[in-house]
């Protein structure tokens, strides 16, 4: 008989209504249940329930986290769990997390406890990382399944997923394997005891076979819902990253506190400028301050009108914009020394409309500590009682508002109040300028500027700058004196290899913090076939990630082999053939990401501090906030705020800021759709018999997972 599996089709309205929430308006009285909005996340200190309250911390859900192996954590009983407030019914967690389907020794009271507490408010389980075996609706994998590495395999969503809580996904679920001696991703394979209510969400080949096997799937028993995951996974591999919108969507049914969403932004500093070239043969860059050598010529890289229309062009065929950080000098300079004629200038300015635009300064200078650059490293100069010297308040200011004016004159749409300097400069700089220059607040606020660019390898987080608040930039890889793939690689070889191979050793002096090659690259090869996958898969797991913060490359990686756009292809093409139409890549300038950094700061300070709760009673949802504070809030489509429609589409949802008044916020959900295929409650249908659900000889239940490595890095 054929095998068939019956699965519901979950729109976001069904996913509610499958988790026992009213499905249609509904007038509470006192015997509705009040459930908090809050997670209750079980670690056993495993890699998986981190990643899901990493999940949780980055979109600003609360949660509440006990560790298993703390002798005097809290014990979970009926009064933790639930009480009484107004002669009402409360349920004080949305979901629970568990690292696995049971943590708890045999005949365990607190299991109990949560089991009852589930049935009786509908509580939906998420098993972070559990063995596939009966209890948690699966067959044993020796039973025509798979126990093992899963790298480099491609797993699916199923139909039921990508009409459920995986909707936002195109399919493909892409397991990594960045290095084929160290195994990345263990996982079970299985598929459902025959008679269980098992909806397979997401599934995979089972190596040397023509079967799948479940890998995340929903299993209804006892009046109790469990998403049961059986591969191990940490906070930065792809494969989570992919499905821990899903999770979370599952376990809250789409309505819970915070928002997340996939962003992407590259800045490209000095346009109009030109960038110095590494010298292979130095191994330096001759017009550095490191590299003084009187008997070689800087050799710089430049655009030309034909890179701004491929650059046009690409932006086009992407849709994205990127965003230009120019030095209105360059061109200034270039039409001195060229009869007046700057014919890349003239085609920017032709197609200026095309791109977004951002103050780099005029002329680029460092505007920190006033360098002495007789030694190397440069140093900062100091006056004869050895204080510092700084370049001055009125140099700075300078530089700021020429460079506005020129941009101005020359018709660019600026934002008056974004401003990235010379390398950062003006910020301190270690380990020569361990502060910022004491002008620099000043000259920012002689020039109303609101947003600084600074450097996300040297500070990751915003703070304040005079009048400014700090946008931290990733740095991409892409070498800002590198116009050909062979420039790169080579520069690339001298930082990353050992002295003994003909390179600097700074990795062998970093061995912590620095990743060492084990040889030099191919020059012809190296770049396409070891850097672009690199780099590509470091900036997509920012995106992954929910990160705003923009990238930021040079103009001189748009010219000549214009290396940055196999980078740049390789996040947008590799996010494409991943996500679903509903949804894209968030596009933002500066300004507006700045905003979103410092909303997110300031809502994750107030919900560790406890200033915020949330509570659902039937069809609404009430939110208080300190008055102020922009709230965010994830919820269906159709959600309303005093009567008129509330947040923005994405990922099959709507989420949104909306200020505080001190007052609580009344949300109106929408009416939820029943489901609109088969009964949920409908079993899977096995042509094969029931295995014995006793545990197979030599067969054990102990759950390996991988280490929990950061492959983020900058």
């Amino acid at each position: 008989m054929k095998r068939t599996l019956r699965t519901t089709v979950l729109t976001v309205g069904a996913l509610i209504a499958a988790l026992g929430l009213p499905a249609g308006p509904v007038h509470a009285d006192d015997t509705t249940p009040r459930v908090d909005l809050r997670v209750l996340v079980v670690s056993d200190g495993g890699p998986s329930t981190d990643a899901i309250a990493a999940e949780l911390t980055t979109a600003g859900t609360p949660y509440t986290e006990i560790d298993l192996t703390s002798a005097d954590r809290p014990v979970i009983d009926a009064g933790f769990l639930a009480d009484t407030v107004d002669g009402r019914p409360r349920a004080k967690y949305q979901a629970v997390v568990l690292p696995n389907d049971n943590p708890f020794p045999a005949g365990s009271a607190e299991m109990t406890a949560l089991a009852e507490y589930e049935r009786t408010y509908a509580i939906p389980q998420v098993d972070a990382y559990t063995y596939a075996r009966p209890e948690a609706g699966l067959q044993y994998p020796v039973y025509g399944g798979y126990s093992g590495s899963l790298d480099g395999a491609e797993a699916r969503v199923t139909d039921a997923g990508r009409a459920g809580p995986f909707g936002y996904l195109d399919g493909a679920v892409p397991f990594e394997d960045n290095d084929p001696a160290i195994g990345e991703s263990y996982a079970y394979l299985s598929r459902p005891v025959a008679g269980a209510d098992f909806t397979p969400y997401v599934d995979a080949a089972v190596p040397g076979g023509s079967t799948r096997g479940t890998l995340v799937g929903e299993y209804r028993h006892d009046g109790r819902r469990e998403l049961v995951v059986t591969f191990v996974y940490n906070r930065y591999q792809q494969q989570f990253r992919l499905l821990a919108r899903g999770i979370v969507a599952w376990m809250t049914g789409g309505v819970h506190l915070g928002a997340s969403r996939n962003y992407f932004a590259v800045h490209v500093d000095d346009v109009f400028a030109a960038d110095d070239r590494w010298n292979t043969e130095l191994n330096c860059t001759p017009g550095d301050v490191d590299c003084a050598d009187p008997n070689v010529e800087p050799d710089p890289i430049r655009m030309t009108p034909a890179d701004v229309d491929h650059a046009t062009a690409w932006q086009t065929d992407k849709g994205f914009t990127l965003d230009l950080a120019y030095n209105g000098a360059g061109s200034v300079d270039h039409r001195q020394d060229n009869n007046g004629e700057d014919a890349l200038t003239d085609r920017f300015i032709a197609e200026r409309d095309r791109f977004r635009w951002i103050n780099h300064t005029y002329s680029h200078p460092f505007l920190g500590c006033v360098q002495d650059t007789g030694v190397v490293p440069w140093r900062c100069a100091t006056d004869a009682d050895g204080s510092t010297r700084w370049v001055s308040r009125n140099d700075i200011s300078d530089e700021i508002a020429t460079n506005r004016v020129w941009g101005r004159t020359a018709g660019l749409p600026l934002e008056d109040g974004e401003l990235v300097t010379g390398e950062h400069s003006g910020m301190k700089v270690l380990p020569q300028q361990p502060e910022d220059n004491p002008n620099l607040a000043l000259a920012l606020d002689d020039n109303d500027i609101t947003w600084l660019g600074s450097d996300n390898s040297r500070e990751p987080t915003q703070r304040q700058v005079g009048p400014a608040t700090t946008v931290p930039r990733h740095p991409m890889n892409v070498f800002y004196n590198a116009g050909r793939a062979a420039e790169q690689v080579d520069e690339y070889n001298w930082i990353y290899t050992s002295r003994a191979q003909g390179g600097s050793g700074i990795c062998e002096d970093n061995p912590a913090t620095t990743t060492c090659l084990t040889a030099p690259l191919d020059t012809a090869t190296g770049y396409e076939d070891v850097i672009v996958p690199l780099e590509k898969r470091i900036a997509l797991g920012h995106v992954l990630a929910g990160d705003p913060k923009p990238h930021f490359i040079h103009q001189s990686n748009l010219a000549e082999d214009r290396i940055a756009y196999p980078v740049l292809d390789g996040v947008l093409d590799g996010y494409a053939a991943l996500f679903a139409e509903n949804t894209p890549v968030v596009n933002l300038r500066m300004k507006d990401i700045g905003a979103e950094l410092r909303r997110r700061a300031l809502w994750r300070a107030a919900v560790q501090a406890g200033e915020v709760t949330a509570h659902r009673i039937g069809d609404t949802v009430t939110v208080e906030a300190p008055d102020g504070l922009a709230v965010t809030v994830t919820a269906p489509t159709g959600t309303t705020l005093a009567g008129a429609a509330f947040g923005d589409a994405y990922a099959g949802a709507v989420s949104g800021w909306t200020p505080s008044t001190g007052a609580p916020l009344a949300l109106a959900l929408p009416t939820a759709a029943g489901p609109s295929a088969a009964a949920a409650d409908e079993p899977v249908e096995a042509t094969d018999p029931a295995p014995d659900t006793r545990v197979p000889a030599g067969v054990s239940e102990r759950v390996p997972y991988t280490a929990d490595t950061d492959t983020a890095d900058d």
